[in-house]
């Protein structure tokens, strides 16, 4: 047994392993949710006193198998699958297991399997988002509520809805093949990219960065990748993480205070994440079929180029008009809200704040969509102050306060509010 012990972190690495290995063997969502959930509960309070088990993935599996042995000999319906569960629980406390060893193949036939059963075509694709964010990442109601802009109650509706409706057709969650893989691969690919941006700009109030969250989705993206090596927006997708992802050290500065980026310093940036991006863009855009993915890699390699901490390099030299047209034919293929709003910014950038502020505040649609996202507010905070127009640049400040539930980000506008409120006092 290991005297310390973090709870938490062994969550970020063995909820997907357990909930994958669960799922499969109890072919019930909401089950497999709560004995997971269940094992962690006594995790935290036996391995508090007893110390963590040198194998705590094991370990969990054996708890939720006991949990789950518990429940179905008090519900005859599960009667035919004690056996099979009494004996895994058996084995589990004994011998390696796929929820404590490093990524095998059944590791990964188990979590695709899990993905590809929460993207059902039965499911609309924002109930599949969801509920893989839920039941693949652990990530909690609230916390996809907000990824999705949406109410948490909504979000608690849709989840249970999708576990409902899973249930009722039986849905089994068995190794899966290539074309199955491929039927869903879009609604696959979102999943990822979603889980990836809930680690990027986290919407849990301590930190900014989940490392754990991008750590999951790059392995995922890589995972899909090598299971369809030959799919551009695939390895779009994983190039469009690298490069994001490259960034993270540099986020934050010694006193955690978000550093914006055009302020970091691009000598923490990890330079081999980059080339590594920067690589499979190629690949990709030499199969000449473009994707939405591939643009907003192409975008990332553009933010940070060269990106490898040579001397003098600010960004100053972004290539800002480039990123426009990038963003041009972003938004005909993909025209949601956010995308339209980053379009903003880049503009904002090539011609100036007056232009970038006309298609925020000229796009009721886009206003109205993103009402409660706090980014569009410190957007516009951001280029009414580089107007002089201080009392509504501390409006649009103090709206993104009252919004973000992070942190980190609330210290940022606070500091731009005091930023934007000293400049209209010496104004006067």
């Amino acid at each position: 047994m290991s005297e310390d012990v973090d709870v938490a972190a062994v969550f970020r690495t063995e909820w997907p392993r357990l909930m994958s290995v669960l799922v499969r063997e109890t072919r019930d969502v909401a089950l497999a949710e709560d004995l997971a959930a269940e094992a962690f509960e006594e995790a935290a309070r036996r391995w508090a006193t007893d110390g963590a088990p040198d194998r705590p993935g094991a370990w969990l599996l054996t708890a939720a198998r006991r949990r789950a042995i518990d429940r179905h000999r008090r519900d005859r319906r599960f009667a035919d699958r004690l056996p099979q569960l009494a004996v895994a629980a058996s084995l589990a406390a004994t011998a390696p297991d796929a929820a404590d060893a490093p990524p095998s193949q059944t590791v990964v036939d188990d979590q695709l399997a899990l993905l590809c059963g929460c993207c059902h075509p039965d499911l609309d694709r924002d109930t599949q988002i969801a509920l893989t964010l839920r039941v693949v990442a652990g990530l909690t109601t609230d916390q996809i509520a907000r990824a999705l802009l949406v109410s948490p109650a909504a979000m608690g509706r849709r989840l249970s809805r999708a576990r409902k409706r899973l249930q009722a057709d039986d849905v089994t969650f068995a190794a899966i093949d290539r074309d199955l893989l491929t039927d869903r691969l879009g609604v696959v690919a979102g999943v990822v990219y979603s889980i990836f941006s809930e680690g990027h700009t986290a919407t849990t109030p301590a930190e900014l960065v989940r490392g754990d969250l991008c750590d999951e989705a790059l392995w995922l993206a890589e995972l899909l990748h090598r299971l369809v090596p030959d799919d551009p927006e695939l390895i779009g997708l994983r190039a469009l993480l690298l490069l994001t992802d490259a960034r993270r050290d540099a986020r934050l500065d010694d006193d955690g205070r978000l550093v914006t980026l055009d302020r970091q310093d691009r000598a923490l940036w990890d330079g081999a994440k980059l080339d590594l991006g920067r690589a499979l863009l190629a690949d990709a855009h030499a199969f000449g079929r473009l994707g939405p993915y591939q643009l907003l890699a192409a975008i990332a390699a553009l933010h940070v180029a060269p990106g490898d901490g040579t001397a003098g390099e600010t960004a100053g030299g972004t290539d800002w008009a480039t990123i426009v047209t990038l963003y041009d034919l972003l938004t005909e293929r993909w025209p949601v809200p956010l995308h339209r709003l980053n379009r903003a910014i880049a503009v904002s950038r090539a011609t100036g704040p007056v232009d970038g502020l006309a298609l925020i505040d000229d796009d009721t649609e886009l206003v109205d969509q993103l009402a409660d996202y706090p980014y569009l507010h410190s957007t516009r905070g951001e280029l009414l102050l580089e107007l002089g127009r201080w009392s509504e640049a501390a409006d649009a400040f103090g709206r993104a306060m009252t919004i973000t539930r992070n942190e980190v980000e609330r210290r940022h506008l606070a500091e731009r509010l005091d930023a934007a409120a000293a400049e209209e006092g010496e104004r006067r």
